[in-house]
Parts: C-alpha cells; structure tokens; sequence
C-alpha cells in the first residue's frame, strides 16, 4: 500500500490512513510519500542552502512535531521522540555541512528526509492504535538505486535479495513496516532519489521485491479517467484497464500515477489499485494484464501542454543513419524527455518540453553545419493522446479522429501513430488542446458508452 503526499499531509489525513491501513485484511507493507509540500520545500533550501537551512530546520520539525504533539499522549510521544530526535539530529548535521554539500548526491539525501519523517509519524500512529509497525528507511531496507544523482533506477533483483532479508522476517510476525518512498541507495550507500513523484515507482518496486498480491497506490483522486474532469466535466472513472493502457496515459499527461510505475508490476504480473483514500469506500481503477475488451474505440483522452516542435533540417538524413545517432546522442546530453519523434527524407522533428528548448539547441548548434542546415522552433503546442486497447484494431480510426479535431478548427503539427498498438498521438496548438480534448470526449467517448 502507497501513500501520497496529500494523503499523509496533516494529522486528519495519518489518522484517516492508519484506519485504512489497520482495516485492510491480510499482510500489509506500506510505502509513504513526504508530507504535502515538504519535498518542494526540500528543494528550495537546496537551491539557497546559505540563507534557508537554518529556517528549513525550524520550520521543518515545527511541521512534523506539530502533527506529533496533536496525535500522541505523553507516553506516544516519548516513544515517538526517540526515534525522530537521532534522525532530525542526523538532518541538521547534514544541512550544516559544507562539505557534504558540495557532493554530488547531496540534493538527493536532502529532498528525500520528507519520507524518513512522515514514514515515523504513521508507524507511530498505528502502533498507538495497538497494532505492531514499525519505520523503515530505504537503507534499512535494502532499496538499491543506479544512475545519476536526482534521476535513479531500482535494481530489482537486488532489492529483492535485501528486502527478503531485512523486511519479510517483520511481515511474517505480523509486524507492519511503513518504508520510505521515493529514493533508493546506491551500493556505496549514498542517497539517490528516483525522480519526481518516484515514490508510486518506489511502490512498485517494493511490490516486485516482496512479491505481493496487490500494489494499491493511495492518493487523492478516485482512479483513472475519461479525461481530465477539470477540463471535460462529464469525465467518467475508468473501472479496469491493462498495463499497456494506464502506461500510455501516465506518460503522455494523466497526473493519476508516476508513468514509471508499471514496470515493475507488469514484470511479475502484479495487480495495481488506484484508490482514493479520501473515499476509501471507491473501488478505484484496477490495471492488470487481464481486463474485460469492449468495442470501444477510445477509452480516455489525456493532453501535455507548453511543449515545443524542433525540427532539424539535415541533408538526406532518410540515408544517413549515422547523422540521426548524433543527433540524439548530442540531445540525451541533457538527459531531456523526448515525447514523439518524426523523420522525412531531410528532416527529423522532436516533440520536447518548453523549457528544454535552449538546453536542447546549445547542443544541437555544437554539430557540423553540414549535418545540421537549419533548425526551427514551434513552440507553445500540445501533445494530445488517444487511448484504447482496441483503438489501433478499428478501421478508419485516424480519419474519424481527426475529422473531429477538424470539426473546432485545430491544426494537426505533428503525429505519432503507428508506434503503438494502443494509442495514437497528435500534436496541436496549446491553444485548441482543450477544445479538441472535449470535442473527441464527447464523441468516442460519451456518444460510444451511452
């Protein structure tokens, strides 16, 4: 079981979790997000640690302390005390020294101490309802990270070693472990953090290392949807979809889950929940690999906006390949999403985030001028995706598609069709995103379940 942010992030949200928690029948491992705006917080301090470290610390435990003071009684809390003085004690010698500052993975252990803290608060709570539990670290466990400082990836046949060592001897006495989400350590036992929002990915991890029943991700919405409700308010839950589809969505814009959750479930074919723990009563959206097909043709609309349309202007790169490679090679540099790509005989045209522009163009303008001739930007579009497990299968799907995107006057950029039997992506201005959302809702979606 996973908890977000929102859903640990007052003292009315721990106590609704831990009845949640304590009222689930079976063995139960729970992963937790950092309290809501803790890791923002985090990030700040480390981006101004001279002026704000001292401010973070205060502010920081006055936050988690406040929350302890209004759960426990006197005896709760000095139970609870000795466990969060020693890692808050740990946290103020991190901040306070420079030297450990100026390490590369230094932002990693920084943004992570959120779970370290609100992982002891729930523990702590469940056990003042009388039930065993007890705050785990990844170090405890076993969580082992690779990659870059900020942008990790589990090994999951490691993890799952360590964790059936350091982790299932409490599971089997019946002992709740309530794990830190969002970062792993490297096997040099540094902090390494697996991206933002990686604490669902975190989950998922530990779900393929324990090799779990179920994965329920928590959070405050009730599930996948049609589209998002904000824009399209006839929206509907979506009960069940495969693995293939939920990945589709979490990548190209539905903010329901981490897009990098799906792997390590789909690998050992773990069902995964998500449930709203403000409704705990909703049964969520179930993804597997086994879902009930229909002859829908679109299941759900999601949309990524501010994103931008570069394309590079190369002579016959349809014949040399090896120009491609450099130019993606020069690119990943930067380490940027790249959301849809796109090739003719002279050009290749690349679908990344607005803010990724100049980043991506001071190392494009690095190339020979005889593999790259010219470069444009087509900034402030919208990358639009269609989702259906039975989408690609249909006749006609692309023309009845864009002949609604037709019908309120959006121009088509860019297309990603093919790549995917389940989906089919578009690109159109910002500015009609939300119209074209609404009009394909309305039309394969509402007119197609009515």
């Amino acid at each position: 079981m996973k908890f977000g942010g929102t859903s640990v992030g007052s003292l009315e949200a721990i106590e609704r979790v831990s009845k949640i928690i304590t009222e689930t029948k079976g063995n139960k491992v729970v992963v937790t997000s950092a309290m809501s705006g803790i890791t923002n917080y985090l990030v700040a301090c480390c981006e101004d640690l001279k002026n704000k470290r001292e401010e973070t610390i205060a502010d920081f435990e006055e936050r988690h302390l406040a929350v302890a003071r209004a759960m426990f009684d006197e005896k709760q809390y000095a139970a609870f005390m000795e466990e969060f003085t020693p890692r808050f004690e740990a946290f103020k010698k991190l901040l306070r020294d420079d030297k450990a500052a100026r390490g590369a993975y230094f932002e990693d252990n920084v943004t992570s101490q959120g779970e370290r803290f609100s992982s002891l608060l729930l523990s702590h709570k469940i056990r003042a309802m009388g039930y065993k539990s007890v705050a785990l670290t990844s170090e405890d466990c076993g969580i082992i990270a690779e990659g870059k400082p900020l942008a990790g990836n589990a090994n999951l046949r490691m993890t799952e070693t360590n964790m059936g060592i350091y982790v299932m001897p409490y599971v089997s006495q019946g002992i709740i472990p309530i794990i830190t989400g969002f970062y792993g350590i490297t096997q040099d036992e540094k902090p390494l953090t697996f991206g933002r929002g990686g604490s669902d990915y975190a989950a998922a991890v530990v779900a393929n290392a324990l090799n779990a029943d179920t994965l329920e991700i928590w959070t405050d919405v009730d599930g996948f949807m049609s589209a998002d409700p904000r824009v399209v308010p006839n929206a509907v839950k979506i009960d069940e979809m495969s693995y293939d589809e939920a990945a589709e969505l979490a990548y190209f814009g539905a903010k329901v889950l981490h897009p990098r959750t799906i792997e390590p479930v789909r690998k050992k074919h773990i069902p995964l929940k998500v449930r709203n723990s403000f409704k705990p009563e909703e049964q969520g959206t179930l993804i597997s690999r086994y879902r009930e097909i229909h002859d829908e043709m679109l299941r759900s609309v999601a949309a990524k906006t501010d994103l931008s349309i570069v394309t590079i202007y190369s002579p016959e790169v349809a014949y040399r390949p090896d120009v491609v490679s450099k130019i993606l090679k020069k690119i990943s540099e930067n380490e940027d999403a790249i959301y849809s790509i796109s090739t003719t005989l002279s050009t290749i045209a690349l679908l990344i985030h607005n803010n990724d522009v100049k980043s991506t163009l001071s190392k494009l303008y690095q190339m020979d001028n005889e593999e790259v001739e010219r470069i444009d930007v087509l900034s402030d579009v919208a990358l639009v995706c269609c989702v259906g497990d039975s989408l690609m299968s249909q006749y006609g799907v692309c023309g009845d598609v864009f002949s609604a995107v037709k019908e309120v006057g959006a121009n088509v950029c860019m297309i990603s069709e093919g790549a995917s039997d389940i989906s089919l992506n578009f690109v159109v201005p910002n500015s009609d995103v939300f119209s074209v959302v609404k009009v394909l809702h309305e039309k394969f979606v509402e007119k197609e379940s009515a």
